[in-house]
Formats: structure tokens, C-alpha cells, sequence
């Protein structure tokens, strides 16, 4: 099935009589069909499954384009058909896609019971409505994309069709997967896996540790394999932190032109950090492996898939997301090699236990034979203490602190951490009530960041979804108030606590916050999340007392930490050792052999020894450069 007469034949005994298929074209992973006389195709409220049943692909069903009202037109039957507490903040025309994107606050309104209204829309203005959520905070990250993939539609339309045709030629059956560790092996930061089979040569992640600015350990061994991008046939990513999506723009601006995978929240949230990432390098007078206009470009090759949507990625390859509970968006990815050939599990970041923003990582599959897991935390010493008992630590800390009028500064990744700590803050001045003592300040990326969360509820737990959904976000708080003023007149004033990034000092407003808080005894740092052995967080945790750091002239300066130095563990979006065990035992099915990664060299290898010994599967952890035959 690789054409237009192919799909015809296909569709034929499914379509109603004076339903006619104009063009029919595989758009990336997916099938697009124009359509005379879509009235005729809506008559079938079953027909859209029957189709996507018949081709086994995803089915974008749209007019054709002789059957388009004047956009001027649509729209005003469209402000008629929708109603006004839908709340519809942008309406634009994609005559590239025949589809009419409505940015609106109340989506399923817009949507209506049972799709009634995307119905109306599509039978009385011949455009495909495709519907975005407003954030209910102000974002220009989602600003900037929603407008960068409006303005690029005629590159994405001919991106997805080349992409289109490749995937749907079939070659000849692979016999072998092979997979090689390029980067977050035995280690935490810079993670990136090469899949090949005969046929295929799949990266999953391509990240960076930007712990350090050493070329061969920020970045993965991509020159090790002797690889030309031009021969990746894709990318594939867990999720947002650098450490796993970093290095992507770098793939950009030396030739790779493919497609990089991931869910929507992911793409959203990996520009927004890729941009800060430049910034902070240029600020601290380096140079970035890429440029903005390769993260730009970067966008327009990104297909976002949501969780649990099978999609063919190669003629061989089929790929699954599946929730990791990590952060916004993340996700488990899941590769069916071959007819039956493989089956692979790629964890990325997971969490098998309770946090305030996301349900627990799933433990069930169709089918694995090998599992790569993360080892963060994998460590025979690595176990959390209970949640309760760690954030009534936290707002202990806060209170003894505040009460000897000092200040707390609490680094934070501005994705995930920082979400997870605003929630637990917000919940602690509810029962404080009017005797809560003192300002949350909150610096850098962490409020574009939560206005992301507020675009897409549907990942987050119910409680919060329902939160954001009755416009009554945690992350609007009143508690929280955002760093406008000079950092300075925040420290030199009264007791108050401070979120910033980043969460291990690697660079942004934490920094600054450390050096200017670092010499009174009476101000506390208190770290939430993992820092790495290279980062200047593991250094200050492990008492380290005279700090360089870069001054603002671009030279060294030393830092006399008299703070106060404490961790409070039990926050990670990571899973502790008993939960990492807990997920491997309650997987379905069991795999055959798991390799270990994404962790400290000890940690990995425990872990690796702790599964064999208990679980009696093949376990091992690799090295990277190791390539490991699957197949």
C-alpha cells in the first residue's frame, strides 16, 4: 500500500456511495485523505475506525480543497458554532493541511459532546479543526512554537511526505538488532543509545551533561560509531531534560534531516530549555554546540505522539510512548522490531511512586525481551524516606530558618522539581492560613515552565488537572511571586524563600543566589533533587567550604559558604532502589535480559548484580562505546 490507487482499493467497500477520495498521501506516519462530499463520510459515525482499521495507520480525514469556505467566512461560522464560554483565544487557517487551529481555554467545549462541534465545524466550513489549549498563565514558549508551526506549514507538509513515502517502502526483513551506548552509561548526563537492525539506525535520546563543558564528557560519542547523519533514520526522545534531548540541535546543524519523536509536552518544554541553555553558556562566555536557529529548525521536524499510540516509525519499526511519571511529558519507549522479530523497553527517566503532579510509570506491556532501565538511584543505599515524612521536613527546615530571620534558597530544575516543591509549598500555606510567614520567590524558567503544565492537564494526576481545568492552578498561587526587581534587594531584604535554577548550580539564577547568599550563617540551601559527582551542587553537599566560581567579569572568584548546607530526599522525579525493583518485579511480561544505565558506575552495576541475584534474569551493566547484539 504505497499509493493513491492502493488506498482507493483498500477503501472502496468501506466509503459510502458519493463519498469521493481526491488525493490520499502518507503525511509522516500517518495517511491524509481529501474527501468530495464529506457529509456522505460523517453518515458513519464507525467509519473512521473502519478505515484506520483497513490501512492499519493513523487517518487524517480532510476536505478537499475546492470544498474550502473563504477563511473570512469559516471563521464567522465558526464564532456561531462555538460557544462563547469556550473562551477561543486564537483562530488561524492552514491551507497546506485544509485545517483550522482554534487555540481555546475550554477545549472540550469547542470539541463538544462526542465531537458534535468539531463535527459542525468540518460539514459547515469544509476546514479540519485542530484544537490547542491556552495555557491559563502567559507562556511565550507556546507562543512562539504555536506560531513557528503555523508559519512552517509548507515545510512540515513537504517534510511529512518525504518522511511519508519512506516509511511506507517496504525493503527486505531484518535479521539482526544490534545496540550501542553512545552516552549515559555508567554515568549520569549526555544519555544517548543506538539502535540498528539491517535496515534501520534509530538514536533514542541525544542529551548533554552540562556539568561540564569538556567536549568528549558533555557530549555523547557520536564520532566514536562513524556514523553520517544523513543515515539516522530517527530520533526518539524520553523527555525534556538536557540530559536526555540537549545534544539534539547539534544532529541539526550537521545534516540531520529526519524525524525526531516525542510526546507534546516534551517538544514544548525541550525548546523552552534548549534556548536556556544557550543563553547561559553565552552568558557564562562559551559557545553552544548549536544555534537558535537550529533548535527552530529542530521544531519543525519534531512529530509529537501521545501516550499509548502505536505509530510506524520505519517500514520494520513500530513505536509506543508510555507515561514514566518522571516529568511532564516523559515517556517510556517501546519498539516493536520486525514481524516479531524484538521487542525493546527504553525506561529514560522513570518514577514507580507517589508525587503530587503525575500518575506512577506503567508497568505493562505487549511484549519485552530486553529492558534498559535508569540506575539513578539504584545505589544499596539509595532508598527514599516516606513522602509525608520528607515534606514535613521541608517545611520544618523553612520555618527554623524563617524564624531566625534568615532565607532559604532551594535549587530547582526548572521543569519537575521545581512543579513538585510549588505544590508542597502551596499545600503548606493552606494550613498555615493567614499565619503563613513569609514571600515565595520564584526566578528563571520555573513560571514558563508551570504555564507549559497548564497547556496540557491531561498528563498531570487528576487532582491537579481538575485544579487547572476550574481555573484554580496551584502554580497561580498568591504565595508565589515572580523575581522582578534586582536579586539583590530580594537578599538584602526580609526572610523569604527562593526557587531557582538550576537544580545542581550548573549555571542561571541559582548561581547568583549562592554567591550572594552564601557568607550568612543564618540563610539555609537545601537541595530537592540528584546532583551529579561534577556538578557544583555535589560539592557544596559534600561540605565543600571555599567555592570558585566565575565572577561577573569572567573571572574566578571564591565563595566562603557559612550557610547552612542540607538535603531533604524523597522529592526526585527519580525512583529510589526499592522502587526500581518494585517496577522490574511488577513488569508484564518479564523481560529476558536487563542492561542498567543512567546512574553513577556503582549504582549501575549493583543494581545490575541485585536483579540477576534476585530475579534470576540476565543483568548486566554496559560501558559506553559497548555494543550489544539483541538479536
Amino acid at each position: 500500500m504505497n499509493n493513491l490507487n492502493d488506498i482507493q482499493k483498500k477503501l472502496e467497500p468501506i466509503l459510502p456511495s458519493g463519498c469521493v477520495i481526491t488525493k490520499a498521501e502518507f503525511e509522516g506516519p500517518d495517511v491524509a485523505i481529501y474527501l468530495k462530499n464529506i457529509e456522505a463520510f460523517y453518515s458513519d459515525p464507525n467509519l473512521i475506525k473502519k478505515i484506520a482499521g483497513a490501512l492499519r495507520k493513523r487517518v487524517l480525514v480532510r476536505s478537499d480543497p475546492s470544498c474550502l469556505s473563504p477563511p473570512d467566512e469559516a471563521l464567522k461560522k465558526i464564532q456561531e458554532i462555538v460557544p462563547q464560554e469556550a473562551g477561543i483565544t486564537d483562530v488561524k487557517f492552514s491551507p497546506e493541511f485544509c485545517e483550522v487551529i482554534i487555540d481555546s481555554l475550554k477545549p472540550g467545549l469547542v470539541i463538544g459532546k462526542g465531537g458534535s462541534t468539531l463535527k459542525s465545524i468540518i460539514l459547515q466550513t469544509g476546514w479540519a479543526p485542530k484544537i490547542l489549549r491556552t495555557p491559563t498563565m502567559p507562556s511565550d514558549t507556546i507562543k512562539g512554537i504555536r506560531s513557528s508551526l503555523f508559519k512552517e506549514a509548507d515545510f512540515r507538509k513537504k517534510f511529512l511526505i518525504g518522511l511519508g513515502k519512506k516509511i511506507s517502502t517496504q525493503g527486505t526483513k531484518s535479521d539482526w538488532v544490534k545496540l550501542t551506548a553512545l552516552g549515559g552509561f555508567k554515568e549520569v548526563g549526555r544519555t544517548c543509545l543506538l539502535l540498528q537492525t539491517s535496515n534501520d539506525k534509530i538514536l533514542l535520546d541525544c542529551g548533554v551533561n552540562a556539568e561540564t563543558s569538556e567536549p568528549t564528557r558533555a557530549y555523547p560519542y557520536l564520532n566514536a560509531m562513524n556514523l553520517a547523519l544523513d543515515e539516522l533514520d530517527a530520533v526518539i526522545l524520553t523527555h525534556a531534560h538536557l540530559d536526555h534531548s540537549g545534544f539534539v540541535p547539534y544532529l541539526i546543524a550537521y545534516g540531520y534531516d529526519g524525524p525526531i519523536y516525542c510526546t507534546p509536552p516534551t517538544r514544548d518544554l525541550m525548546v523552552m530549555l534548549q534556548f536556556d541553555y544557550i543563553n547561559v553558556l553565552q552568558k557564562n562566555g562559551m559557545t553552544a554546540p548549536y544555534a537558535e536557529k537550529d533548535v527552530r529548525k529542530m521544531l519543525n521536524m519534531c512529530i509529537a505522539r501521545e501516550y499509548n499510540e502505536v505509530t510506524d516509525i520505519t517500514p520494520e519499526i513500530k513505536l509506543t510512548f508510555h507515561n514514566a511519571g518522571h516529568i511532564l511529558g516523559s515517556s517510556m519507549i517501546h519498539l516493536h522490531i520486525g514481524d516479531g522479530l524484538h521487542n525493546l523497553v527504553f525506561t529514560g527517566d522513570i518514577k514507580y511512586g507517589f508525587t503530587r503532579l503525575f500518575d506512577q510509570a506503567i508497568t505493562s506491556f505487549p511484549r519485552i525481551e530486553t529492558l534498559f532501565i535508569e540506575s539513578t538511584y539504584g545505589g544499596r543505599n539509595d532508598i527514599m524516606p516516606q513522602r509525608q515524612d520528607a515534606e514535613n521536613r521541608l517545611n520544618e527546615l523553612i520555618h527554623q530558618t524563617i524564624q531566625n530571620k534568615g532565607k532559604v534558597f532551594i535549587p530547582v530544575f526548572s521543569v519537575g522539581r521545581s512543579q513538585e516543591i510549588m505544590l508542597v509549598m502551596e499545600e503548606y500555606a493552606q494550613n498555615q492560613g493567614s499565619s503563613f510567614e513569609c514571600p515565595i520567590y520564584i526566578d528563571g524558567m520555573i513560571l514558563e515552565a508551570s504555564a507549559i503544565h497548564t497547556s496540557y492537564p491531561e498528563y498531570l494526576r487528576q487532582s491537579v488537572q481538575r485544579r487547572v481545568l476550574s481555573n484554580k492552578s496551584p502554580f497561580e498561587s498568591k504565595i508565589f511571586e515572580s523575581v522582578k526587581n534586582n536579586r539583590k534587594d530580594i537578599v538584602e531584604g526580609d526572610p523569604c524563600v527562593v526557587l531557582a535554577p538550576s537544580g545542581m548550580l550548573s549555571g542561571g539564577p541559582a548561581v547568583d543566589y549562592f554567591k550572594m547568599m552564601a557568607e550568612d550563617p543564618k540563610n539555609l540551601i537545601l537541595f530537592v533533587g540528584y546532583q551529579s559527582a561534577l556538578s557544583l551542587g555535589r560539592k557544596i553537599q559534600n561540605g565543600m567550604k571555599e567555592i570558585p566560581v566565575l565572577g561577573d567579569k569572567g573571572t574566578l572568584e571564591t565563595v566562603k559558604v557559612n550557610m547552612a548546607v542540607d538535603t531533604v530526599d524523597g522529592f526526585s522525579g527519580h525512583s529510589d532502589r526499592h522502587q526500581l525493583i518494585n517496577f522490574i518485579r511488577n513488569l508484564r511480561p518479564n523481560p529476558e535480559r536487563i542492561f542498567t544505565l543512567h546512574g553513577d558506575e556503582g549504582k549501575c552495576d549493583d543494581l545490575a548484580r541485585t536483579i540477576n541475584k534476585m530475579m534470576r534474569i540476565e543483568s548486566r551493566s554496559p560501558l559506553n562505546l559497548d555494543a550489544i547484539r539483541l538479536k
